[in-house]
């Protein structure tokens, strides 16, 4: 099944050796796997490592604009293209069998599988423990979760038969269904994983026990909402929704609560960070809150990117680019009168970075997600909301400058910044156009920055995703290289999400222990989220505990729409966020419409946008490529695709 591409002969993306006295995933470039290779000690341990390098071609590229816009979370932003516009579903794009960025999780993902499955098949013929074996199951399993949650039913057959190796090639495909790739697939696989799997990884970031009773949680939790079908969502390849091993949609809710139960009573090395501040900062990526994750480093051969310069290739991370609106456009004044001085430059930090203004969050992220900001610090901890001068890195000699309402800034302070709440006496005087700014950024009575209201944030100017944002090392006292790719880890999975996987069983029905209710499992969360150490927006220390006003205001009966409004603030901006409101069917109404300022510096009035989610979009088309690759006839190509596209 050619483009379930390089199926045919393993994997035809990077390979990376594990080297058997090393921590370390370390990597050796290899052009082609050929099957014969997979009957080797070296085909094996690379075709492992490869299973981790394959995540990279996923995470941080144009798939995210994919699973996050067209949500209650994203938009548009003033300078997207179609890979941005297409996914919003409000009229400025359409999504097509072409267009859809999820081809790249489709184009990723069975090449994977294909080497996972030759590593499962030929262990034996190297010794490998089934310890190690089980890192291949669980990257299988992760793959086609991922596609089945995509696409409905997906090939477990890709050429030499059912979860095989496959040397055979062909240019045609059956898809299973839904219940078929759960049932014969995933679940096994995981099953298999969760008892063979170390607590501790073989390398660091490897695959563990944790990460496998994760994600089997979060598969029976996906299954049970699919089977049950609140909402008459239909599925594609089309078929009962009962479960081949004689289930209900209780059953598996049942399964997802108590296995989210046992593996937070016995988490191995995994835990909660103390603050939401210590989960994303990046001085502590790799934290034990951290699961599972798609590495990158500060080192250009192991990145496999430039450290100075990126155009955006095939695995690296440039995703919080998306995210970034062009702060470098800010002016302030050396006398008072002229506003021509870059005063917040394009710097390699977690607030800046490279900006790329493609997404922004709509106003009800703002005022709706994260309305508490007082007691809660998860908007601090996930937006950045302060620039702050940084001119004299840049090489501007002058001590201080002029900014709003004519008053003086030193290096270091605010030069811009988005209120947390809305001010009405006085409320925020924004001027004609840019302004002086540069930005359109209004003033407020005796304050030295630049300000924008909750209400007049824009396509254009909005808070930038601080939370996955640049991090380097090798700065030193200046700008640092701000234009290379992200050399951060992509967090792929949460210790936290058990928490909400075990809530939303039980909001679902599950029966549930002493001390282990639905609202009780959420305010383990919600009380960590009242916790400050560190006020991001400002940069300075903060130590408040907030998290007895946050428990307490935690409603009495708790909701799947409150799930999901936890599920937003805890995890905003991390890609999941569509999959969230495709399990639970809530898509369409949480979605449908969103307020947010237009495309020009100076907008600051609110437009409503609506959306247009019809149920066959639950689904995504399967790409174009992939179709136009296949011998088969149009009419069973057309069969093949998802009904809509």
């Amino acid at each position: 099944m050619k483009n379930i591409k390089s199926i045919i002969t393993g994997a035809a993306i990077l390979s990376l050796f594990v080297t058997a006295c090393d921590d370390n995933l370390t990597e050796k470039p290899r052009h082609i796997y050929e099957p014969g290779y997979f009957q080797t000690e070296e085909g094996i341990q690379g075709g492992l490592t490869s299973l981790y390098a394959h995540t990279r071609l996923i995470y941080g590229q144009y798939y995210y604009a994919d699973i996050q816009n067209g949500t209650d979370e994203s938009t548009w932003a003033q300078s997207a293209d179609n890979n941005f516009k297409d996914s919003d579903m409000s009229g400025v794009g359409s999504l097509t069998p072409t267009s859809s960025r999820s081809d790249a999780l489709w184009n990723a993902a069975f090449s994977n599988i294909n080497t996972a499955s030759g590593i499962i098949e030929n262990a034996a013929a190297v010794n490998l423990p089934e310890a190690v074996v089980s890192e291949a199951r669980f990257f299988r399993a992760w793959d086609y979760f991922m596609l089945v949650q995509t696409f409905g039913g997906v090939p477990l057959d890709l050429g030499s038969g059912e979860l095989k190796f496959n040397v055979t090639p062909s240019r045609a495909s059956v898809r299973n269904t839904v219940p078929e790739v759960y049932t014969r697939g995933i679940f096994p696989d995981l099953k298999t994983a969760i008892e063979a799997l170390p607590h501790e990884g073989r390398v660091t970031g490897g695959v563990t026990k944790t990460a496998a009773r994760l994600y089997l949680a979060k598969a029976y939790l996906t299954y049970g909402w699919w089977l049950q079908n609140p909402k008459n969502i239909p599925t594609y390849p089309e078929t009962a929704r009962t479960d081949p091993d004689g289930h209900d949609a209780a059953w598996y809710f049942q399964q997802a609560y108590n296995l989210s139960l046992e593996t937070i009573a016995d988490p191995g090395p995994f835990g909660l960070q103390p603050t939401f501040y210590d989960v994303n900062v990046g001085s502590n990526d790799r934290n034990n809150e951290i699961v599972l994750y798609s590495d990158h480093w500060e080192d250009e051969y192991y990145n496999a990117a430039s450290l100075s310069y990126s155009n955006g290739t095939e695995a690296e991370n440039i995703m919080t680019w998306f995210t970034m609106w062009n702060y470098t456009e800010i002016r302030s004044s050396v006398d008072g009168t002229a506003y021509n001085t870059s005063s917040v430059q394009r710097e390699a930090v977690q607030w800046g970075g490279r900006p790329w203004t493609r997404m922004a969050p709509p106003i009800g992220v703002i005022t709706g997600t994260f309305a508490d900001k007082t007691n809660d610090s998860r908007y601090d901890g996930t937006f950045a909301t302060v620039y702050p001068g940084n001119w004299r890195k840049g090489g501007i000699a002058n001590e201080s400058l002029y900014n709003a309402n004519g008053l003086e800034v030193r290096n270091g302070e605010a030069i811009l910044t988005f209120l947390d709440e809305e001010p009405t006496n006085p409320a925020v005087t924004y001027p004609p156009g840019a302004g002086p700014s540069n930005v359109g950024a209004g003033t407020l009575p005796g304050r030295a920055d630049w300000v924008i209201g909750p209400r007049g944030i824009s396509r254009i100017v909005y808070p930038g995703l601080w939370k996955l944002g640049t991090y380097r090392t090798d700065n030193g006292s200046g700008l640092g290289q701000p234009n290379g790719a992200i050399t951060r880890p992509w967090n792929i999975a949460k210790f936290s999400e058990l928490y909400l996987i075990a809530a939303e069983a039980a909001v679902m029905g599950a029966g549930t222990t002493p001390g282990n209710s639905a609202r009780e499992l959420v305010n383990v969360l919600r009380a960590r989220a009242g916790k400050w150490r560190w006020k991001n927006n400002g940069n300075v220390e903060k130590t408040e505990d907030n998290s007895a006003a946050m428990t307490s205001a935690t409603p009495a009966t708790i909701t799947i729409d409150y799930i999901l409004e936890e599920r937003s603030r805890e995890y905003y901006g991390e890609g999941v966020r569509k999959f969230d409101l495709i399990r639970t069917q809530r898509w369409a109404e949480v979605a449908a419409t969103y307020e947010i300022c237009g495309t020009a510096k100076g907008e600051h009035t609110p437009e409503t946008f609506n959306r247009d989610i019809q149920p066959y979009h639950y689904l995504r088309p399967i790409p174009q490529g992939q179709l136009n690759s296949m011998t088969m006839t149009d009419a069973e190509k057309e069969a093949y695709q998802n009904p809509g596209y």
